[in-house]
């Protein structure tokens, strides 16, 4: 029998096995018998019958639902990175299981650069990349709900301090802000007062708010209630004035990306170009690009092409963003 047809079903079946259990994991976490059951409690508890209240109330944040899995994570540098990645993420995945989602990317990437007649190396190199996937996705989902949060930031600020100039607590202004905004920013404040109401003091469950939501407006926030609480003076017109501040750095941010439009958009055509030649010319003729693949110093060329290729656009992106 050939030792890579071996090799390759062995693959598929560990990346099988754990797309299964990842899945299966998955719904235990979120769906399970314990889950709800604990859900249930809560609920009763509060006499809510529809909040759902932030995993820290609960209990402290797990790496992994086996105690023995746990033990193990804690012991890897880096690893409380990951768990507070997925915490800004806002989903309910746990580091074990986005650590088996990685494994299994980067067991289909073997698979797919199996079919090339690459350096094993090589390919173990380029299987990393597609164990990064997962790992960007997180990036992407938790900009993209930063992004949310902070547009909808300045709402929220001027409802709290109508709020309070009607003569409201500031803990039943944050009841009534996540009550009326919808999700993620509702829910970040619900839980705030989830917390406020099971015990936990004002500032540690703003600072939690921080924690979970790496946004500097949501910060300038925290900080300027926190100094109040301290110092006294008026939070009402406070919070208007950071309101008008985030209004206004949202406004400049939006006139920025417009004129930096043209260059991201270079950036976007010259990244994808050879790509796109590469697939053209693959498909009217194909021998045209097999020495890139086949003969050693095409595999070299092809391997400096994209390091140069990675590094533009890592340049190129940090070009065109500009931090306001």
């Amino acid at each position: 029998m050939d030792i890579r047809l071996l090799l390759f079903g062995l693959l598929i079946f560990g990346a099988v096995a754990l797309l299964v259990w990842g899945v299966y994991s998955g719904w235990n976490t979120t769906r399970g018998p314990e889950a709800e059951r604990v859900a249930r409690r809560l609920r009763n508890a509060i006499g809510d019958e529809g909040s759902e209240l932030a995993v820290s109330i609960t209990k402290e944040r797990v790496l992994s639902r086996d105690p023995g899995l746990q033990k193990l994570l804690q012991r890897l540098p880096g690893i409380q990175r990951l768990d507070r990645l997925l915490l800004q993420t806002g989903r309910s995945m746990t580091t074990a299981q986005l650590l088996v989602l990685m494994g299994g990317c980067w067991l289909l990437g073997l698979i797919i650069l199996s079919g090339m007649h690459l350096p094993w190396l090589l390919r173990l190199l380029l299987a990393l990349g597609f164990a990064g996937l997962p790992l960007l996705e997180a990036n992407r989902a938790k900009s993209k709900r930063l992004t949310r949060i902070e547009a909808m930031l300045p709402d929220a600020l001027d409802m709290m301090s109508r709020a309070m100039r009607a003569g409201h607590a500031f803990p039943t202004a944050l009841k009534m802000v996540g009550e009326e905004l919808a999700d993620p920013l509702g829910g970040e404040f619900r839980a705030v007062f989830d917390e406020v109401n099971f015990g936990v003091a004002m500032p540690d469950a703003l600072m939690n708010l921080a924690t979970r939501v790496p946004s500097t407006d949501l910060r300038y926030f925290v900080i300027a209630v926190l100094i109040q609480r301290e110092t006294g003076g008026n939070l009402t017109d406070l919070l208007t004035s950071i309101s008008a501040i985030i209004r206004d750095r949202l406004k400049l941010l939006g006139q920025i990306r417009v004129m930096s439009a043209e260059g991201r958009m270079s950036a976007w055509v010259l990244s994808s170009l050879p790509f796109a030649m590469a697939g053209f010319i693959g498909l009217t003729n194909p021998q045209t690009l097999a020495p890139l693949f086949t003969d050693p110093l095409g595999q070299k060329m092809m391997t400096i092409v994209g390091i140069l290729m990675v590094i533009g656009m890592f340049a190129t992106r940090r070009i065109t963003q500009v931090r306001v």
